[in-house]
């Protein structure tokens, strides 16, 4: 009888896709301490608590003026250190001369203050107050709302525009409504107190000054 010929077995082996994780690290993190990014169900990350609060890089010093927003000119009082959950925190005294207040703002918050305008800053919003008013045709309270915003932004170039649009030329009470002499006020004494601080001449001089640039002097004076 004719020998059957033997047939090798061969083993086809499914091709299988393998999803490769890819663990990002970061510069400067040995291979050694790749495993380190792996935790256990039961591990928990290492939490290094700060020592040190961040700071920016703007450093004002004591008895500088600066300008926070929503209260106007102020003059840096104190610079004082606290520790709060293990962290050292440093923080200014600012005190507000026109609201006779006195603000807490910490050194890595200090993004929400700003230094006093410069001199040509000044002769911009002189320039600014002299211009004609812009008379808007939109309803009295969401003008307000504008000019509100404009007058917390603690830009002084929008603080002029309002001072500008809001000026009647006169203080004959009956000329405004009670909330555009509210408002005029807020913007005229923000922008007054600003103009003390850089030109550092008496308030009654910062008055004449703005005051003729509004053309409020010659009114004033026909009036009397």
């Amino acid at each position: 009888m004719p020998k059957k010929k033997k047939t090798k077995k061969v083993k086809i082996l499914k091709k299988t896709k393998i999803n490769k994780i890819k663990i990002k690290i970061k510069p400067g993190v040995k291979a050694s301490e790749k495993k380190a990014t792996t935790l256990g169900p039961d591990e928990k990350p290492e939490i290094k608590k700060i020592k040190k609060q961040p700071t920016e890089k703007r450093i004002y010093n004591l008895k500088d003026y600066v300008v926070y927003p929503k209260h106007g000119v102020g003059k840096i009082t104190a610079i004082e250190k606290a520790t709060i959950g293990q962290i050292d925190i440093q923080f200014y005294k600012i005190f507000i001369e026109k609201e006779k207040l006195t603000l807490t703002v910490p050194i890595n918050q200090q993004s929400k203050l700003r230094p006093i305008s410069s001199i040509n800053q000044i002769n911009k919003c002189i320039s600014i107050l002299k211009t004609k008013p812009k008379i808007k045709r939109t309803m009295w309270s969401r003008r307000a709302q504008e000019y509100d915003q404009k007058i917390n932004s603690g830009k002084i170039y929008e603080l002029a525009e309002v001072v500008k649009d809001l000026n009647k030329n006169t203080d004959i009470i009956a000329d405004q409504s009670y909330s555009e002499r509210q408002l005029f006020e807020k913007a005229y004494e923000r922008l007054k107190s600003e103009f003390e601080a850089v030109l550092k001449v008496s308030p009654e001089d910062v008055q004449k000054k703005m005051d003729k640039a509004l053309g409020r002097t010659a009114t004033l004076e026909s009036a009397e």
